[in-house]
């Protein structure tokens, strides 16, 4: 069987050893935040536009840098549909703050990686790899 691929980004922030995550409403796992790209936009038109949408904040283009691509089965859709999730850390101007389409945010450290979609647990274990997270 074929895969079909969701292209989505996210923006890695960690603070005191904790990953950023975000909880839509209605959804009942965590993400990263972030989203898919609309049109013809590059990664960092998405990133920045969805940074702004989600959590009020702007991102610094010059300050972007790829943290890595992760692909694992996507939560909740049919099996064989593959989120493939470019990972980008970034500074910012302004303070993270949900916005209408965010029901919630939080930090998150390793203990609660069963709590995060299927691609955000890669994500985490890269992380507690390299020794980011707790």
């Amino acid at each position: 069987m074929e895969k079909s691929y969701i292209d989505k980004l996210a923006f890695i922030e960690i603070r005191d050893r904790k990953v950023l995550e975000t909880c839509s409403y209605g959804k009942d796992k965590w993400y990263i935040p972030g989203g898919k790209r609309e049109g013809g936009e590059t990664d960092q038109e998405a990133l920045i536009r969805e940074m702004k949408e989600e959590l009020l904040v702007d991102l610094k283009p010059e300050t972007i840098k790829h943290f890595g691509t992760f692909e694992a089965q996507a939560h909740g859709k049919p099996e064989g549909i593959v989120v493939r999730m470019t990972c980008y850390s970034a500074e910012y101007e302004g303070e993270l703050t949900p916005s209408a389409e965010v029901e919630k945010m939080d930090w998150f450290d390793y203990s609660k990686r069963e709590e995060v979609s299927p691609v955000d647990q890669l994500i985490f274990d890269d992380l507690k790899s390299k020794d980011l997270i707790d």
